[in-house]
């Protein structure tokens, strides 16, 4: 174990701030608490320690505070006595957040009919942005696009939210693919959590059956290629005479989107990348040893990007000529992963 992290053990300051958030009776206090956490996670970023472990604490951290955001904003709102549930989506719902996550989320709630839910939906929206409102204080910057629960369109009742799923599926346009890279990627935080269960359980017997939007979502996929000449050296993605590589769209994009794929296919529950991988991998024919590889390789990227956002900041490009010849050994054979994995999509989807 690093020397400094004995005093930055990540159990002991969760139990910390565990206490601090417990401990808190208004959701005005969060900020403040919010920003603790920032700076620790930070601190622990400069440390020896893998990719993986360190976006699962990010998540970790992230989850504890929204989840208590949001409990404290529903004690201010009268809300009716009907089942609940927040939802997170995108890198969230996997698990995988970096320095740089704005929200993503939604809200589902129990509705007997479309009279009920429209009823409801009046009353959970005002809640639902005054939680997004809050969280946006702590960091948790608003979605650009605005998909959040405090968005009309994505506080709804359990039967609309799985017509949308349904349509996504049965008619794979650009926009559906685009919403099942965000959607699909589900896990709730606070609340009922059956009704989300229920809403995986639905997508999933969607997607088993639905080989066609497999294949678009497949084909959607290999758009963004790793960043590799006919020599298998990395090439710059960057414009004119800069030379970068966006360690997102062109490296970790590119597991989480084909793993994705392969866990829809599987009907496989999980979320979180790497897990998809272990548990999906095999069906779609990759062997154990290139699952332990890939799965490597996803980690670096995640840890090279965190790195790169504690001292560049929100972009997602990496200058080459700022990595020394380890990184780029390491980002070298993490995009050769990325291409053996899109070589399983183009083989399993003949494309």
């Amino acid at each position: 174990m690093p020397q400094r992290l004995e005093g930055l053990l990540p159990a002991r300051r969760m139990l910390e701030f565990d206490a601090g958030l417990d401990a808190m009776v208004v959701a005005e206090e969060a900020p403040r608490l919010a920003r603790e956490i920032h700076l620790f996670l930070r601190e622990l970023a400069g440390l020896d320690l893998g990719g993986r472990l360190l976006t699962r604490l990010v998540s970790s951290f992230n989850d504890r505070l929204t989840t208590r955001v949001v409990e404290l904003t529903a004690r201010r709102h009268r809300l009716p006595a009907v089942p609940w549930c927040w939802l997170a989506f995108g890198s969230e719902g996997r698990e995988e957040q970096t320095f740089v996550s704005d929200q993503d989320n939604g809200l589902v709630f129990g509705a007997a009919d479309e009279r009920e839910a429209e009823a409801l939906r009046q009353i959970f929206l005002p809640f639902a942005q005054d939680a997004n409102q809050r969280l946006a204080e702590c960091g948790f910057s608003l979605c650009p696009g605005n998909i959040m629960a405090g968005n009309p369109a994505w506080c709804l009742s359990l039967d609309e939210w799985r017509e949308q799923f349904i349509d996504w599926v049965r008619r794979p346009d650009s926009q559906a693919l685009l919403n099942a890279t965000i959607f699909f990627d589900l896990r709730p935080l606070h609340g009922d959590f059956g009704l989300a269960e229920e809403l995986v359980t639905l997508l999933l017997s969607q997607t088993v059956e639905s080989p066609a939007f497999l294949h678009r979502m497949a084909a959607n996929a290999l758009q963004a290629e790793p960043p590799l000449n006919f020599r298998g050296e990395i090439v710059s993605t960057g414009e004119g005479v800069v030379r970068t590589v966006n360690l997102k769209k062109f490296g970790s994009r590119i597991f989480v989107d084909a793993a994705r794929i392969f866990a829809l296919a599987a009907g496989t529950r999980a979320v979180d990348t790497s897990v998809r991988l272990r548990e999906a991998g095999p069906a779609a024919g990759l062997q154990p040893a290139e699952i332990e590889a890939m799965e490597k390789a996803f980690a670096q990227l995640l840890r090279m990007r965190l790195a790169h956002q504690v001292s560049e900041g929100a972009a997602t490009e990496v200058w080459l000529e700022h990595l020394d010849d380890m990184e780029r050994g390491i980002l070298k054979e993490s995009m050769h992963q990325a291409k053996r994995l899109q070589q399983r999509l183009k083989l399993n989807y003949s494309l």
